[in-house]
């Protein structure tokens, strides 16, 4: 991963804290668990052992994808003074097919959580807004369609 990863504040201090919490907290609970599943015996036919060691694995590789995205953190400007839309922006945007307005967070791909309407600046939708302003109408081709919207309002 060479690329630069564009993050918000927030985005950058939730990597930090699930890279601690599993560091620490999530290490022990493992290496607890393992300790007990060697008190049951023969390894080789021990389910639990076998389960803590894949949780054990599985954790350290999430700890060096952390480390190697936070090398690579783009802190976004969340202030700039551009009037359009930019990563960092939240964007009211009304939904013109579904008559209904809309506010997403812009963030960076791997900050996106489309339940909690953060879009990624790479998404469909997020890319289609970058840039433009308030008033401006924007069409974006989505797997489920082509959608339209009209910006209303952008804050910063």
């Amino acid at each position: 991963m060479a690329e630069q990863v564009l993050m918000t504040a927030e985005g950058l201090e939730q990597l930090k804290m699930e890279l601690e919490e599993r560091k620490t907290t999530k290490r022990k609970e493992i290496k607890e668990a393992i300790k007990v599943a060697r008190g049951y015996g023969d390894l080789s036919e021990n389910s639990e052992y076998d389960e803590a060691k894949d949780a054990q694995a599985q954790n350290e590789l999430r700890i060096a994808e952390l480390e190697e995205t936070l090398k690579h953190v783009v802190l976004i400007n969340e202030n700039s003074t551009n009037d359009g839309v930019s990563v960092g922006s939240k964007v009211k945007v009304y939904d013109i097919e579904f008559d209904e307005e809309v506010v997403y967070k812009i963030v960076g791909s791997t900050e996106a959580d489309p339940a909690q309407f953060k879009i990624s600046n790479e998404s469909p939708v997020g890319s289609a807004l970058l840039g433009h302003k308030v008033g401006d109408k924007v069409t974006a081709t989505t797997p489920m369609g082509v959608l339209e919207f009209e910006i209303r309002e952008i804050v910063k």
